[in-house]
């Protein structure tokens, strides 16, 4: 079998918009969800469905997308396997974007519409088969997706610049989706609609916008001239089972996890530190994370020089020290002697660094993990690695979730904003915990095993 072809620059910018599209849906999901279910007193959302409160910390809200993103998580091993083990003549993951692409906006869209314009049960019920079916389309793009990571990228340079690439694009969606807001704010004095109607009509534009930007891979990469793709006979609990038990993978795993805690809970704390904290306009959250992403463009180019020289697990390190200051000092917003947005700019300041080197990162390491194991297993399982990081992804988001919405139940309102503020000691704990946990793992054992596995196997 002939070697497949390196991806040239313009297919990788194709490659990459594929994130710019999926990032947009979700994090516009994190940013505004919670914030569109649990509104605050003066954000002119009606309720829609019960604010009971359970054990203190929990509430209907919480527990709903809890449970849905939880039973949504056994789907990200299942669309793995089936990824690792497809025969479709387009190749393993291209057929499964195709086929995610455009249930993942309408369902992103959907999340938005309840079927009552007030309380009722019947949202509880909407709400939680519309979110199952929307995180279940988007686990068969992006679970796919990612695993073209370590095979469209055939060296730990290429991987590392794919990993960049999609950094960019999902900094790019991460904009966008924070501008919810304020392009719902201008549809409402445009076209003088409610709060509820311009929040729709934001989330439907975005939705549109994201499955467009999805489907650019599936029409310009063409996966069997670049990756060698043949199907893996391991069945898939086996496969699972073995990425669970590999002791590079453990450590990334668990650190990961947790980092998508503390990161779930700072965006769907945007709103509230900007609104609650410092008593800003709502339509400042997109000029705040536009700020954090601009700065942090600035480190994502930077990265890629400094891993080569540094390693990529010392940076991931360094990079989860400064993300816990981050959270200590959303703490405090509102009560720094500074001006309101001078405040929310120096977060987005030290927010940049740290979001840089975590969103490009981690990808890169996990494609090394999987790479030494395949060569060294002989099965080629990239497909299962990713199922299962985002499988533990969705743990994390899902316990983020919950700290931060159940947190609102201490206080989430101007002068009763304790629960808001005790997300950013909780966020600082799990960044400091993420910080152990991943020094167990050997980077400078990995990559020399591949190369010495890698020489073997072409001798």
């Amino acid at each position: 079998m002939s070697a497949p072809e390196k991806l040239p620059p313009g297919k990788q910018i194709a490659y990459a918009i594929g994130q710019f599209g999926w990032s947009t849906l979700v994090n516009t999901v994190n940013i505004t969800l919670v914030y569109f279910y649990i509104p605050t007193a003066d954000s002119g959302i009606p309720t829609f469905v019960t604010q009971a409160e359970f054990f203190v910390v929990l509430n209907v809200v919480t527990l709903l997308l809890a449970s849905g993103r939880l039973f949504d998580a056994v789907t990200d091993p299942l669309i793995a396997g089936l990824s690792d083990r497809s025969g479709h003549k387009k190749g393993r993951r291209i057929p499964f974007l195709a086929m995610g692409a455009v249930p993942t906006g309408v369902f992103c869209a959907l999340l938005f519409f309840p079927l009552v314009g007030s309380e009722s049960f019947a949202n509880l019920i909407w709400l939680a088969a519309i979110q199952f079916l929307f995180f279940l389309a988007l686990t068969v793009y992006v679970t796919p997706y990612f695993a073209l990571i370590a095979e469209l990228g055939h060296s730990p340079q290429e991987k590392l610049g794919l990993s960049t690439a999609i950094s960019v694009t999902y900094a790019l969606g991460l904009i966008v989706a924070s501008f919810t807001p304020a392009i719902g704010g201008a549809l409402q004095s445009a076209l003088q609609l409610d709060p509820v109607q311009g929040i729709q009509g934001a989330v439907t534009i975005l939705a549109i916008f994201g499955v467009i930007l999805m489907l650019v891979p599936v029409f310009f990469i063409d996966e069997k001239r670049y990756c060698r793709s043949l199907p893996s006979d391991t069945p898939i609990i086996e496969s699972l089972m073995m990425c669970l038990r590999n002791k590079n993978f453990l450590p990334y795993a668990a650190s990961d996890l947790t980092y998508f805690m503390g990161i779930t809970i700072i965006l769907t704390g945007m709103p509230y530190y900007v609104e609650v904290l410092v008593q800003l306009d709502k339509s400042f959250v997109g000029i705040v994370m536009t700020a954090i992403v601009l700065i942090s463009f600035l480190f994502y180019f930077v990265v890629y020089f400094l891993a080569g020289r540094y390693g990529k697990r010392n940076l991931v390190l360094f990079a989860f020290l400064v993300f816990s200051g981050v959270f200590l000092l959303v703490y405090f917003l509102g009560n720094i002697p500074m001006d309101p947005t001078a405040q929310m700019l120096l977060v987005a300041v030290t927010a940049a660094m740290p979001m840089a080197f975590l969103g490009v990162l981690p990808n890169a390491i996990l494609a090394d993990i999987a790479d030494h194991d395949s060569l060294k297993t002989g099965k080629k399982m990239q497909g299962m690695y990713y199922g299962a990081r985002t499988f533990l992804q969705k743990f994390g988001v899902t316990a983020g979730l919950m700290v931060f919405a159940g947190l609102t139940n201490l206080g989430k309102d101007v002068g009763d904003d304790q629960g808001i503020r005790l997300s950013g000691i909780a966020g600082m704990a799990l960044c400091l915990f993420a910080f152990f946990v991943f020094m167990a793992y050997n980077e400078n054992k990995v990559l020399k095993e591949t190369i010495e596995l890698r020489g073997q196997a072409e001798s």
